[in-house]
């Protein structure tokens, strides 16, 4: 008898490992965090990037690229309205990620 046992659960696959990696770049910032967390607490879930500066104590150029890196990773959405950008939880990608945590 083999001391070896195969896997009984699928291994991650290298391209869900890649889309797993960026996405939990993203989040490894407290910034990050910080914004997912004040995107989400919104009352209207949608938030304007003018008002995220002054809770984070940051300018706005500083804010804007942790936004764009969330956007990137698919956790927020960008609305551009005049010269304000609006932002929001893309719906179910947290709970997705969560599952993958659950998963691994």
């Amino acid at each position: 008898m083999s001391a070896c046992q195969p896997a009984t659960t699928p291994a991650l696959s290298a391209e869900s490992a890649v889309d797993l990696a960026r996405i939990f770049k993203a989040v490894a910032d407290p910034t990050r965090l910080r914004l997912i967390s004040m995107v989400a607490a919104h009352e209207q879930a949608e938030v304007c990037v003018c008002d995220l500066t002054a809770p984070l104590d940051l300018g706005q150029p500083t804010v804007s690229h942790h936004l764009k890196i969330l956007v990137e990773a698919g956790i927020l959405s960008r609305d551009k309205r005049g010269i304000w950008a609006y932002y929001k939880l893309v719906p179910g990608t947290l709970d997705s990620l969560a599952h993958q945590l659950l998963s691994l």
